[in-house]
């Protein structure tokens, strides 16, 4: 049996290999670890976990690639002075209070426990499944660790970003690799591809926004896709960010059966003096309301597989605010598709795919 919530295994004692003799250290039965990745939260919303959280993440090349010796004075003498405050009222105001934890933490753990379920039933106790976070806890180490000691001679890690891009998917393998040099007998590893074009998914996405649309009481007269930007010139120097983001709203409409006029691809989060990808959510919902006269709109995040501060608090609240302050009316976010068992059920066959050879 396999405890779920301790993650530990009980009913797989470590035995002596056959032939080996008595002395010879006890090996746990093989097994496959399924690891999920997301992005990170602060253990808190205090000024030092702030701090901690926004050093680990703003230290890392993938994120702010700009040299050292320029980025960090700038970093650790003014940046990480001042925004661990303005952070933390941020994450406060959509602090879980009840679990003492940030939203993405408690999303991640139901979709955990949900894909944990539905690998169970398809390969009982060969499978582990546990997550990570890339910044803060739990840790990818502390999270390897334990399932090298649970036996798992594979791991599949699955960064849970349906696109790729070098400050997502990038990092989150990085760390994983970066883990797995300090096995002394490392696992064999495969990495899950992005999924924004998968059917699944992309259907998952449609239902909804479907019931986001058949709920409201007025109707959006448009939907905008909001993806998490990066800046322009990664687009240049080949990262494929962009593009994917522009098929998966492509293939959305499809499913939809819309037209071009029904739904606009925006990016948010813009960080830092560059050009980031455009045109910036923040400023597009303005002009939709200032410019074309509309008055509904809805809101929909598909580059995040689960709820957390862009989407919770920079989305219903900055970005909604822009588009009243313009004139807009009715602003609908609909939700991520976080445990949703639509979600579920394509992230689950994604994973079955690339378990293929390992667990038939």
């Amino acid at each position: 049996m396999f405890d779920a919530e301790s993650q530990t295994d009980t009913a797989r004692p470590a035995v002596c290999p056959a032939h080996a003799p008595d002395d010879h250290p006890k090996i746990k039965p093989a097994r496959v670890g399924i690891l999920l990745a997301n992005l990170g939260t602060p253990d808190g919303t205090d000024y030092w976990s702030m701090r901690r959280y926004l050093n680990e993440f703003l230290s890392d090349k993938r994120v702010v690639d700009y040299s050292a010796w320029i980025w960090q004075p700038l970093l650790q003498l003014i940046i990480l002075s001042k925004r661990p405050f303005s952070s933390g009222a941020a994450y406060k105001s959509i602090w879980n209070e009840e679990a003492d934890e940030s939203p993405l933490l408690t999303i991640t753990k139901q979709q955990t426990a949900a894909i944990k379920a539905t690998m169970a039933d398809r390969y009982g106790d060969d499978v582990m499944v546990d997550f990570c976070m890339r910044y803060g806890n739990p840790s990818t180490k502390s999270k390897v660790r334990e399932m090298v000691d649970a036996g798992c001679t594979k791991i599949l890690f699955f960064p849970l970003y349906p696109h790729y891009a070098g400050a997502t998917s990038a990092t989150a393998n990085d760390q994983f690799f970066r883990t797995l040099m300090e096995e002394k007998w490392q696992p064999v590893a495969r990495i899950v591809e992005p999924y924004f074009a998968e059917p699944a998914y992309i259907d998952a996405l449609a239902q909804s926004i479907e019931r986001a649309y058949s709920a409201a009481e007025t109707k959006p007269e448009k939907l905008v896709c909001s993806y998490h930007g990066v800046p322009e010139r990664y687009l240049r120097e080949g990262d494929p960010y962009h593009c994917q983001c522009q098929k998966t709203t492509r293939l959305l409409k499809e499913r939809l059966g819309w037209d071009d006029t029904q739904i606009v691809t925006t990016f948010q989060s813009r960080f830092g003096p560059e050009e980031w990808l455009k045109p910036y959510t923040v400023e597009e919902v303005a002009r939709l309301a200032e410019e074309e006269g509309v008055k509904n709109i809805a809101v929909c995040a598909p580059a995040f597989s689960a709820d957390c501060i862009e989407t919770l608090e920079e989305i219903n609240e900055e970005i909604k605010e822009s588009f009243e302050e313009a004139g807009g009316e009715h602003f609908t976010y609909i939700p991520c598709l976080n445990d949703d068992p639509a979600h579920i059920a394509a992230l689950s066959d994604v994973i079955s795919k690339n378990l293929s050879g390992w667990i038939d």
